[in-house]
């Protein structure tokens, strides 16, 4: 992918399975949601297994382990093994080992993912800030996790114990809707200490090299459902991205998105991996795909035709984000998107 900036999302003439090698597939919001399966998504990415494409989970979530993360994907009908799962416990842990000696302690606040990457990097995980550790480490914990965690975390952290943080999302997908995410945590500590982690999740460099490390990806696609993690990350690797509206992000989002939030493919869900996608191009003044044509008129984006509504989001995007150019678009979209059921 051209680092240039993107106007528009690209046509394939082949299906995205053929196209790439390995889809570096998000979890939540893209494959399942509260712990169940998104529609359509165990039966597209058995299609494009079958159809010679490599498949690696990769996850900003570091509560659970690779193995746990690769039974539950099995038990929901996508054989997977845990070479497969790749979690941002993983990135920051082996962010840690390069800057502490082998054998060193490590407070951690969050899950038993932590727990089990620290260890594969031959650190010493441990519970309180009077342990000596040489680094703390913050990822997502769950629902239940103590708030006195976040106090141990803070007591290491005000005493110059280097931070890290698995990643920083705010919020996080879930069977009752949007709850808050390890970027919330994260935020507590620094309002008591005024301190800065260093990040490894998506969209930062280290949960990419990480993913490519383990999958050993030659060309590979990024799915995901969040502008600021998954495609923004994909941006920043220098990769293509395929963008499913199944979790976090709607039309609006995606119509405001600034060029490193600009997806390279939008579909509704994964059933996007087995077709090709339609192109958008210039025509009357504005911007076709499929039976629309979209246009930046004034203060607002306007959309005439009929078709699928998903060749009118393609259309209104290239004309939202070329009115944009480097920014972020700020015309009104609200009553094409309507017109659209977006």
């Amino acid at each position: 992918m051209s680092q240039s900036v993107r106007t528009r999302p690209e046509g394939s003439g082949q299906a995205l399975s053929e196209a790439y090698d390995t889809a570096l597939l998000d979890l939540d919001g893209v494959v399942y949601a509260g712990g169940n399966a998104i529609v359509y998504a165990v039966e597209s990415l058995a299609t494009a297994r079958a159809g010679g494409m490599h498949l690696a989970y990769v996850t900003n979530n570091a509560l659970r382990t690779p193995d746990t993360v690769a039974e539950h994907l099995t038990e929901l009908g996508i054989p997977t093994g845990a070479d497969d799962v790749i979690t941002s416990a993983q990135a920051v842990a082996r962010l840690i080992s390069e800057q502490v000696p082998e054998g060193s302690r490590v407070l951690v606040i969050g899950g038993e993912g932590l727990r089990v990457a620290l260890r594969e990097r031959g650190l010493v995980p441990v519970e309180s800030a009077d342990d000596d550790p040489a680094a703390v480490v913050q990822g997502f914990g769950g629902p239940d996790l103590p708030w006195g965690r976040f106090a141990e975390a803070s007591y290491a952290v005000a005493r110059g114990v280097p931070w890290f943080a698995s990643n920083t999302d705010l919020t996080i997908p879930s069977g009752r809707g949007i709850a808050p995410g390890n970027g919330a945590a994260v935020e507590v500590v620094r309002i008591a200490t005024g301190a800065e982690p260093q990040v490894a999740g998506k969209p930062l460099p280290p949960m990419h090299r990480e993913t490519i490390l383990r999958t050993g990806a030659v060309r590979p696609l990024v799915v995901g459902d969040r502008l600021d993690t998954d495609i923004e990350g994909a941006f920043n690797g220098e990769v293509d991205s395929l963008l499913v509206l199944t979790g976090v992000t709607d039309g609006a989002q995606l119509l405001a998105a600034p060029p490193q939030h600009r997806p390279t493919y939008v579909d509704a869900d994964l059933r996007g991996l087995l077709t090709g996608q339609p192109e958008v191009v210039e025509a009357d003044g504005g911007f076709r795909c499929g039976g629309w044509i979209a246009t930046a008129a004034g203060e607002r984006l306007e959309l005439a035709g009929d078709g699928e509504a998903l060749d009118g989001l393609r259309a209104l995007c290239a004309a939202a984000w070329t009115a944009a150019g480097d920014g972020a678009c700020e015309l009104d979209g609200w009553k094409a998107l309507a017109r659209l059921g977006l």
